[in-house]
């Protein structure tokens, strides 16, 4: 309960960092056995530039993120039922030792780049025990069917890859002391175009948490 009301308020200081530069849609179910969605296009990227240098490095960091919490939901479909537990800190580990050797590879901060992926992986469990307890609640809601774990977490492993170039890529920006209001404007316009709910909304702030170098 502690750590789902600290990153309730965590959402709030985000998208209120914004200044409503998105309107927050209503919130909706979203069915968890579905295809992952890919990365917006350059066209639908460029159509709403973001009013600072800036913004062309922290907005991938926004949509990737919300790509990754989307495979969230088929985690917790392929988990549910199963007795399979949320928490799995092998596969944890191997998913920050991963990230670390991509960022060296790209002469980018490791240790930077490990705390984002733990904001990453806690995001995520956001979102799996919050289904869990949707489905546990009302099982009509329940998925009826069950994705093959293995073949999500090669998705997943595909945009970690993405989102650690995509760091590497952003240093200056995310250092800038424009980093945070920008990175607000960025999740909040990912958050209107992927219509996510209160839940997924919750988890996008706390997968950025430690994306900017500058103090909360």
């Amino acid at each position: 309960m502690r750590r789902a009301l600290t990153a309730g308020a965590a959402a709030t200081l985000l998208f209120t960092a914004a200044g409503g530069a998105a309107a927050a849609p209503a919130a909706r179910h979203v069915p968890a056995a579905r295809h992952v969605p890919s990365a917006p296009s350059a066209a639908a990227t460029s159509r709403a530039p973001l009013p600072a240098p800036h913004h062309g490095r922290l907005w991938p960091l926004a949509a990737l993120s919300a790509e990754r919490l989307a495979t969230g939901d088929l985690v917790a479909a392929a988990k549910w039922g199963t007795g399979s537990p949320i928490d799995d800190p092998v596969r944890e580990r191997q998913v920050l030792d991963a990230v670390a050797e991509q960022a060296r590879q790209l002469g980018a901060d490791p240790g930077a780049t490990v705390r984002v992926f733990r904001d990453q992986i806690e995001a995520s469990k956001i979102v799996q025990r919050g289904l869990h307890r949707r489905w546990a609640a009302d099982p009509a809601q329940a998925p009826t069917v069950r994705p093959d774990l293995n073949e999500v977490r090669k998705e997943i492993n595909r945009i970690n890859t993405a989102l650690v170039r995509a760091l590497a890529a952003s240093p200056q920006a995310r250092s800038a002391p424009s980093c945070r209001p920008l990175l607000a404007v960025a999740a909040a316009r990912v958050r209107h175009e992927r219509h996510l709910d209160a839940l997924h909304t919750v988890a996008l702030a706390r997968s950025l948490r430690s994306v900017c170098a500058t103090p909360a």
